[in-house]
């Protein structure tokens, strides 16, 4: 699964374009990247929105119990991976309830990096993106969404609560590891 996004509609976190500024590292444009995730997935479907988006998925080596899917509606293009395990409750109510919107046992992985052109990139093969984004690369935060609206990170259980980037050691893949303050720090921060 693999989503390429211009600085257009999602701006690059600070701490990942810090991180492939230090340690200089091979990076492909997004094309690239999306040329390879389809040359290596014969039977993937892509989808190109325009200059901005670039959407792609297989089903090829899918697991049964993580089905991957494409959906669209109201100009909201969206790739799921896994189940939804409330579906009655969804029905009762516009939007995903909290506990269909967080991977809170990490059974799906989410990478996000940075490509040479800029684009921010999604995926759930680390390895895809590691050779694509160098040290701009970081595991997307469990229960944790990107708002467009806001330009940030935000929790789904702790939507006030300020996300923090700490920077990787020099020897680590990572760029960056993103974790959620608790109310405390927040406190002592305003």
């Amino acid at each position: 699964m693999l989503g390429v996004f211009s600085s257009s509609i999602v701006s690059p976190p600070d701490e990942l374009v810090a991180a492939g500024s230090r340690t200089p590292s091979p990076k492909v444009t997004a094309a690239k990247l999306v040329a390879r995730f389809l040359e290596a997935n014969s039977s993937a479907v892509s989808v190109q929105i325009g200059d901005d988006v670039q959407l792609a998925y297989t089903h090829h080596n899918q697991s049964a119990l993580r089905p991957r899917s494409f959906a669209v509606k109201d100009e909201i293009f969206c790739l799921f991976e896994g189940a939804l395990d409330n579906l009655g409750s969804l029905k009762q109510q516009y939007g995903l309830a909290k506990s269909a919107n967080e991977d809170q046992y990490a059974k799906v992985p989410l990478y996000w990096g940075i490509t040479a052109d800029g684009y921010v990139a999604f995926a759930d093969d680390a390895d895809l993106l590691k050779g694509a984004c160098g040290k701009s690369l970081a595991s997307f935060p469990q229960g944790c969404f990107f708002s467009t609206a806001v330009g940030e990170l935000r929790s789904y259980e702790n939507p006030k609560n300020k996300i923090t980037a700490v920077p990787a050691k020099e020897e680590e893949i990572w760029g960056a590891k993103f974790m959620v303050e608790g109310p405390s720090i927040i406190a002592a921060t305003k």
